[in-house]
């Protein structure tokens, strides 16, 4: 049994018990289209917050958040005319037109009985009125999680969608060659910070995945004596198996309400997918084709599951009850489909294809329709979806070799590698903590 470290686990999982709603004006005049492909970033000034160190670290993780959206476009604090805001006091409007911010965040930090509280106010600055006024509370340890929530409150004011950045990232850190590559279990923030290992490295781990509750992890694990399917509780550290199988298990998923994982089974060159209940530990074998059927990924209500196979000659998606009825193809342009996940909205399956020798990051809708590619590189594979399903995590890989992790937003515009200094693969996104 791998040992871990309980409170590094948990540091910033610890929840933010004290939220304070302060009072805010009416509807803002200013908003964010999320959904143009031509969208321009919205310029908003992001001045340090009061309070020392801290709250310059605060408001600079909240900018670096929204600016890799692509949907804001932090000014550059030299062009500040009002400087030193008080985040009791009404700022002055003419000072931040002039440099055409059109939203403002203000705040302070202080320690209030050991505890680090912020106050931050969200501005509209050509209306001259408040948009959202609210507090956190939390330790000290935890500030950065306190700028991730601001963050979120910021992009769902702007927006009218909930944001993603209080999140984790569970993923397959990887390192040394290629003839002696480890690949461990591994955790951070969403934006590359507070990064940990969760396995020492003695086996393999491949295609880790984040239940409903963000408590528990599954993934694969690699042994020259044949592989493995774990659960981890992140609460407890403890780690367990769902059970012995004939043949290489692989490519687990949680349902949407957490009770069972889909997985695929390897006999003798042939994949099938299973649905084990965890709470009875009962299996049901949901395919049975003489093929290769493997990724299976469950739609938001648990009704449905998508998958790829290659019953038709190259691997492809197919879509099918949860209880494995009714197969239906669903991709049917040249290339090949692996890789699929069921956005949390519902509303795309995001997907791996291969046209010739380049690899692609694409979307479709539940149906087959709408697709569209939004990467294209050596090898890239593997997505993930942001909780508000806009925003994509994969990793890509150079011809030279080295993985690394970057994110594509659901129009293909926002591009960016993810800020990990370290070669990683396999990303699964949490959903928003507690």
């Amino acid at each position: 049994m791998t040992r871990f470290t309980k409170r590094t686990l948990l540091t910033a999982l610890a929840a933010l018990p004290a939220v304070t709603l302060l009072p805010a004006a009416a509807r803002a005049e200013i908003e964010v289209n999320v959904n143009r492909g031509d969208v321009q970033p919205l310029p908003i000034a992001i001045p340090a917050f009061g309070g020392g160190q801290t709250g310059g670290d605060i408001s600079a993780v909240i900018a670096a958040n929204l600016q890799r959206s692509g949907l804001f476009r932090p000014l550059d604090p030299a062009s500040f005319v009002e400087r030193d805001l008080n985040a009791a006091v009404q700022p002055n409007f003419p000072s931040w037109k002039q440099i055409n911010a059109q939203a403002l965040v203000n705040g302070q930090v202080g320690v209030v009985a050991g505890r680090l509280q912020v106050d931050f106010r969200l501005w509209d600055v050509f209306a001259e009125q408040q948009l959202l006024g609210l507090q956190f509370a939390a330790s000290p340890e935890n500030w950065r999680r306190i700028a991730h929530k601001i963050s979120d409150s910021v992009y769902q004011r702007l927006t009218g969608e909930k944001g993603y950045f209080d999140t984790r990232v569970v993923f397959v850190a990887e390192s040394g060659g290629r003839g002696s590559k480890i690949k461990r279990l591994a955790i951070m923030d969403q934006d590359g910070a507070n990064p940990s290992y969760l396995t020492d490295g003695s086996g393999t781990i491949m295609t880790p995945r984040f239940s409903s509750n963000s408590q528990e992890i599954t993934y694969m694990e690699l042994r020259p004596e044949g592989s493995k399917i774990y659960i981890l509780n992140l609460e407890t550290t403890r780690r367990e198996t769902i059970g012995d199988f004939k043949g290489m298990v692989f490519a687990p998923r949680f349902s949407p309400d957490g009770g069972r994982v889909a997985f695929s089974v390897e006999r003798g060159g042939n994949s099938d997918i299973f649905v084990m209940d965890l709470k009875s530990r009962s299996t049901a074998r949901l395919t049975s084709d003489p093929s290769i059927d493997t990724s299976p990924s469950f739609s938001p209500d648990g009704t449905k599951i998508v998958f790829n196979s290659d019953r038709s000659g190259s691997p492809q998606l197919y879509v099918m009850g949860a209880d494995g009825s009714n197969p239906k193809r669903l991709s049917f342009a040249a290339g090949r489909y692996t890789t699929p996940v069921w956005s949390p909205t519902g509303e795309f399956i995001a997907f791996t294809k291969q046209t010739g020798s380049e690899f692609h990051i694409g979307v479709m809708r539940p149906d087959g329709t709408d697709e569209r590619v939004l990467t294209s590189s050596y090898l890239d594979e593997g997505p993930t979806w942001a909780p508000n399903g806009r925003v994509l995590m994969f990793s890509r890989e150079g011809a030279g070799g080295g993985s690394k992790l970057w994110t594509v937003d659901v129009t293909g515009r926002v591009l960016q590698p993810v800020p990990y200094p370290g070669a990683g693969s396999d990303p699964a996104w949490s959903p928003l903590l507690n």
